[in-house]
């Protein structure tokens, strides 16, 4: 199944808060992970991922979330739970 277009939202958010320069939306299938043998992101990564989402869509994303490591676990979990927990403007939809 191909991209929604929230994913691509989410993915160019990834790209452009991460600087990941040789990566494209389109280089980023929804299902694969964002950590290790997927994206290769770090610890690091989702701090920084996490800071930026709790900017543009208001919501908070803590290391002690019991979920943490589902939501991170691909493009598609992370967009969905963005989704249904969105409380900027920006909200999806």
């Amino acid at each position: 199944m191909g991209m929604t277009n929230f994913e691509s939202e989410i993915a160019g958010l990834i790209i452009e808060s991460l600087n990941l320069e040789d990566v494209e939306v389109k280089d980023i299938n929804p299902e694969d992970p964002l950590f290790n043998e997927g994206l290769g992101l770090d610890s690091i990564d989702a701090l920084e991922l996490s800071v930026a989402l709790s900017q543009k869509y208001g919501i908070s994303l803590r290391a002690d979330n019991p979920d943490i490591q589902n939501i991170f676990s691909s493009l598609r979990m992370l967009a969905s739970y963005v989704e249904s927990n969105a409380t900027m403007a920006e909200k999806p939809g």
